[in-house]
């Protein structure tokens, strides 16, 4: 019986589904998350630096990191929604802008793209970390705020309010967004970079540095809630 043979590209992408799979199932199902968290960087410890992990996850998020701050700072003028509304609440809400959307890109797109230029030196002293493709350099910010602006929209359909906390959602919503849209349009990039470890520590990081960044904003009165 004949075979349909599979492309590369689908074979990455279906990977790519089981990888986003998992961390979605990690945000809902936070009792196990630990758990797997700890299997992934027990099976792949072995001849690897954890300190390089960390850097590597750190670098390579750090596009995806910047865009939901940079937008609160550039935002405003009309909203993605244009106040439109579905069984009486609003699609998004004013926090969510064409501008500061637009704003949040560009700063994370510019952000992977400086990292670059440093890249050369910062590779002598930290062995591993990836240089930024113009697609993933767009990607990832982009993903970040697709993802910000899909919570939003969850937000609201369980009538949370403008600025109510949606603990896990909060902390990860951009992360699944940036990964995602990431793996469909740099696969090549996502998979040389997103190794389960990284992947892992990335899942690990990403809400003590939402939280602290989040409370520095507060504090400076860029954002009117700390989370």
């Amino acid at each position: 019986m004949a075979v349909a043979a599979v492309s590369p590209a689908t074979s990455r992408l279906a990977i790519g589904g089981i990888i986003l799979a998992n961390i979605a199932s990690a945000i809902l199902s936070p009792s196990l998350s630990s758990g797997r968290l700890r299997t992934a960087l027990t099976q792949h410890a072995s001849g690897m630096d954890i300190v390089g992990v960390l850097a590597v996850a750190f670098w390579a998020m750090l596009p995806a990191y910047v865009p939901n701050n940079a937008a609160v700072l550039v935002g405003g003028g009309p909203p993605i929604d244009g106040g439109r509304t579905w069984n009486g609440r609003r699609l998004l809400g004013d926090g969510k802008t064409w501008l500061g959307t637009a704003g949040g890109i560009v700063a994370g797109a510019a952000l992977a793209l400086g990292l670059n230029t440093i890249h050369s030196t910062v590779s002598d002293a930290v062995a591993g970390l990836p240089e930024f493709t113009l697609v993933a350099a767009i990607t990832l910010p982009a993903g970040a705020l697709l993802g910000d602006i899909g919570a939003s929209f969850l937000k609201r359909r369980t009538g949370r309010e403008r600025g109510a906390a949606f603990p896990g959602l909060d902390q990860l919503d951009f992360v699944v967004g940036s990964l995602g849209l990431t793996v469909v349009l740099a696969p090549g990039w996502f998979f040389e970079t997103f190794t389960l470890p990284v992947l892992a520590v990335v899942l690990v990081i990403t809400p003590v540095l939402h939280v602290g960044t989040n409370l520095v904003a507060y504090m400076l009165s860029l954002k009117s809630e700390p989370w």
